[in-house]
């Protein structure tokens, strides 16, 4: 079988050193311009340089988002920008819009290009005709099935790539071209900035009793008539394989380290586990399932891997997430005395019981004896976000451990 790439976002530079520890073989990042998630924090020209040496340090690699659909006052800027990203050397760039891809191709001619999602790739014909333009790998739409995908395939170059996302949240709309925030908030999807109207609660109005809401569905709260179920294909590994994906992709470029950490060292455990035999990788299953599941998410659906999803692939009865663990913090150092230094995210306190949460898949259960400020002066609690504390847990831990709680 072949040895899939695991393919894991990041937000910032502390979430992209957690995805390489936790497993990630490659990891996307957007920079401050031309990527599609305008309100991640996303990377500055000198965070992405110390990104891509730290992931290459450790044999991993990076690919940068330029994929927005740009508008002619944007395509000079393009040229600018990949010139600066020649610099840094990211392994690939993530476009959609041809214009950009023919920039890039000019500009960095030895950056891989890959083509993004958003380019709605549906059919074989797309796939080859982006390989005669020079294109290294396309990212397949959601909208395909595992039978599409292989036969996608079968009539495809050997050294296409084909990448795939395996899990994440669900955009109802076409491969994301949606239009909705652009209609109802004046901010455009395509260039970065949706505000995700599809997770609002709505209400409709008769023309002739305005004022008067009444719920699209039998609930007395409304309903969340756009609101997918988060993908997850955990279970399916065996036949991703199958169908000749080259790359799995993880969706979550505005997700935590807890959650890029806890998916990463999931789908790392699973795919290493079925390619040694399947028979481990179904003993391992249940551990699979109940990992998974410890991060922010929506309830579970395959999306359109097995056909066109059901009516049980939306949730209509609310728009939160479950939530099994809060984030506390990410070891950053530990000392010689064996406090480990944190960024504190969550409040804590001592005599709390939390969890040390390990690349190898070891999830440690200690309880806080204490905590201290830079200046050692001791602490009942932690409830300040980003303080930099010290914290006495009487077991060894090591950086980029993570910190959680278990919530009731």
């Amino acid at each position: 079988m072949k040895r899939p790439e695991l393919l894991i976002p990041a937000s910032s530079l502390e979430v992209l050193k957690t995805a390489v520890i936790f497993g990630a073989d490659a990891v996307y990042i957007g920079g401050e311009a031309f990527g599609l998630r305008a309100k991640a924090r996303n990377f500055s020209m000198e965070d992405m340089k110390e990104g891509i040496a730290f992931a290459h340090e450790h044999g991993v690699k990076v690919y940068v988002t330029a994929n927005i659909l740009a508008h002619n006052a944007d395509l000079e800027e393009v040229g600018v920008y990949f010139k600066e990203l020649k610099e840094i050397h990211p392994d690939a760039l993530i476009i959609s819009d041809p214009g950009v891809f023919a920039i890039a191709k000019e500009v960095c001619p030895d950056i891989e290009r890959h083509i993004s999602t958003q380019a709605n790739n549906t059919n074989y014909g797309t796939y080859r005709f982006w390989y005669e333009q020079g294109a290294k790998r396309v990212v397949s739409a959601r909208e395909l099935s595992l039978k599409e995908i292989k036969e996608i395939r079968a009539n495809i170059p050997d050294d296409l790539e084909i990448e795939t996302f395996v899990h994440g949240a669900m955009c109802i709309s076409y491969s994301g071209r949606c239009l909705l925030s652009n209609y109802l908030t004046g901010r455009d999807a395509n260039q970065g900035a949706c505000t995700h109207p599809c997770r609002w609660k709505y209400s409709i109005v008769e023309e002739k009793r305005p004022g008067e809401y009444m719920p699209v569905f039998e609930n007395e709260r409304g309903t969340f008539i756009f609101n997918s179920k988060d993908l997850c294909m955990i279970e399916y590994i065996p036949e991703l394989i199958d169908a000749g994906i080259d790359s799995f992709k993880i969706e979550g470029r505005m997700k935590t380290a807890l959650y890029v950490a806890t998916v990463a060292r999931t789908y790392r455990k699973a795919i290493d586990d079925c390619l040694k035999s399947q028979e481990l990788y179904q003993k391992n299953l249940p551990w699979y399932l109940s990992q998974i599941s410890n991060c922010t998410y929506r309830q579970f659906t395959t999306g359109f891997f097995f056909g066109k999803p059901s009516e049980e692939a939306q949730i209509y009865d609310n728009n939160t997430y479950l939530k099994e663990y809060t984030y506390l913090g990410i070891v950053e150092g530990v000392r010689a005395d064996g406090r480990c230094q944190i960024s504190q995210r969550n409040k804590f306190s001592v005599g709390e019981e939390i969890e040390i949460m390990k690349p190898d898949g070891e999830n440690i259960s200690v309880t806080v004896r204490g905590i201290f400020d830079e200046e050692g002066t001791s602490m009942e609690s932690a409830p300040h976000p980003q303080q930099k504390l010290f914290i006495e847990l009487g077991t060894p831990a090591a950086c980029y451990d993570i910190l959680r709680r278990k919530e009731a």
